[in-house]
């Protein structure tokens, strides 16, 4: 199976938002984001800009380390914003239910480590990394996402 995989540079707080605001455009139903990486690194600052222009408006939209989920709907469908820090195993994943999420929503995941062998196949890994002097986002995922993230090459 061919895969996309692509690194972008984000060299500060705009570009983040400004990514964030270019996949909340392209994301349907069904599509699933794995954010990865170390605590700071920019997961939840681009879970939570893409959020905010999914819904078109300014909201207050609340990291959910303790809540495990947060759901919001755009109109068109739900989003779900799943931070599973804390969870200790992969079968506390299907308490959440996630499964059907992952077909009827768009879905934001941090710390996709924890989802075990209930990882969509179909989704994008994003995985935030800190640099010195900026941030770095490594897109990796199924052949399909080179398509639907076509405007990433203008």
């Amino acid at each position: 199976m061919s895969t996309f995989c692509t690194q972008i540079t984000l060299p500060d707080l705009a570009k983040t938002e400004a990514l964030a605001a270019q996949f909340s455009a392209a994301l349907d139903r069904g599509d699933t984001l794995l954010l990865s990486g170390d605590i700071g690194a920019g997961k939840t600052t681009f879970a939570r800009a893409f959020i905010r222009n999914r819904l078109r408006r300014m909201e207050d939209v609340p990291s959910p380390t303790f809540t495990l989920v947060q759901t919001y709907d755009d109109g068109e469908t739900e989003i779900w914003h799943c931070d599973l820090y804390r969870l200790t195993s992969a079968d506390e994943v299907l308490e959440l239910g996630l499964e059907d999420a992952f077909e009827d929503a768009i879905c934001l995941i941090e710390w996709p480590d924890r989802l075990g062998p209930e990882t969509p196949c179909d989704a994008l890994t994003c995985h935030f990394k800190a640099e010195t002097d900026h941030h770095t986002v490594t897109l990796t995922g199924p052949e399909r996402w080179q398509q639907k993230l076509g405007w990433l090459n203008d």
